[in-house]
C-alpha cells in the first residue's frame, strides 16, 4: 500500500472518529432535552391533577380499609380512623412537588411505632393493608418523578423476579407497547396520535394504554386528554437504551478481536 493510500486510511478513521464523537454528543443533548421536555410536562401535571391523585388514593385508602380490616376487632372504628388520618396525611405529600428521602422514612418509622402499640393478636392483618395502601401511594409518587427513594442495588439472586416481571419486563415486551413509550419520550401523545402511530383501534389499543398505566410507565392527564410518559417509563427506556449500547460495544469488541 502506498504512503498516499496509507494517509488517506487514516484520515478516513480520523473522520469516522469525529463523526461518531458528534453522534454521541447529538444523542446526549437530544436526551438531555427530551428529559428537561419531561419534567417540564411531569411538572406541570402534578401541580394540574395533584388534588385529582389524592383524591384518588383517599378513595383507594377508604376501600381498602373498609374492605380489609378485621369487622369483628373493638378497635375498628378508632384504628380506622388513625390508619385513614395517615393515609391522608401522606396522601397530600403529592401536592409537595418533591419528597425527600427523611420524610418517607419518617412515615415509615410512625407506621412501625403504631404497630408496636397494637393491642391484639390480629392487629396484623390491619397494619398490612395500611402499609400496601402507603407504598401504593409512594409508587405513584416515584411515577410523578418526585421521590426518588434510597439508591439500593441487589444482588442478582435476589432480585424479585414476579415483580420485574410484572411491573417492567411484561409492560414493554410488547412491541405496540414499547413503540407508545418510546414516542411519548419526545412529547405528550393523543389516542387518535397513538393509534395512528401504532394501527390499533378503539378496545385493542385501550387494552395496551393500560396495561402501561397500570405499570405506571405512562399517565393519562385527564379522561380523555393527552397520554404523557412517567418518569419510571423514561428511566426504563435508557436502561434498555444503556444495556442496548453496551451490547452494540461488546459486539463490535468481539468482533475486533
Amino acid at each position: 500500500m502506498t504512503d498516499g493510500a496509507e494517509n488517506y486510511l487514516r484520515e478516513i478513521k480520523v473522520v469516522q472518529k469525529e463523526i461518531e464523537a458528534l453522534r454521541n454528543e447529538l444523542r446526549r443533548f437530544i436526551d438531555h432535552a427530551n428529559s428537561q421536555k419531561i419534567e417540564m410536562a411531569l411538572s406541570g401535571l402534578r401541580k394540574e391533577y395533584a388534588s385529582l391523585f389524592v383524591e384518588q388514593h383517599l378513595g383507594d385508602a377508604e376501600r381498602g380499609l373498609q374492605e380489609r380490616m378485621i369487622r369483628d376487632c373493638p378497635m375498628r372504628d378508632q384504628c380506622y380512623a388513625t390508619f385513614y388520618d395517615f393515609l391522608k396525611s401522606s396522601a397530600e405529600l403529592i401536592g409537595d412537588g418533591e419528597v425527600r428521602e427523611e420524610v418517607v422514612r419518617s412515615y415509615r418509622d410512625r407506621l412501625a411505632k403504631m404497630r408496636e402499640e397494637g393491642r391484639f393478636e390480629n392487629c396484623s392483618t390491619c397494619f398490612a393493608e395500611t402499609n400496601r395502601l402507603f407504598e401504593k401511594q409512594i409508587d405513584l409518587m416515584r411515577s410523578l418523578g418526585i421521590y426518588q427513594g434510597e439508591e439500593d442495588t441487589l444482588a442478582i439472586a435476589d432480585l424479585p423476579g414476579d415483580t420485574l416481571v410484572q411491573d417492567f419486563l411484561e409492560p414493554l415486551a410488547n412491541r405496540h407497547r414499547f413503540r407508545i413509550v418510546q414516542s411519548l419520550a419526545t412529547g405528550t401523545q393523543t389516542f387518535s396520535e397513538i393509534s395512528t402511530l401504532t394501527g390499533l383501534k378503539g378496545g385493542n389499543l385501550l387494552f395496551h394504554l393500560k396495561k402501561l398505566q397500570d405499570a405506571g410507565m405512562i399517565l393519562q392527564q385527564h379522561e380523555r386528554g393527552d397520554y404523557i410518559i412517567t418518569g419510571k417509563g423514561y428511566r426504563a427506556l435508557k436502561a434498555i437504551g444503556a444495556l442496548q449500547s453496551q451490547e452494540v460495544k461488546s459486539t463490535r469488541r468481539d468482533g475486533s478481536n
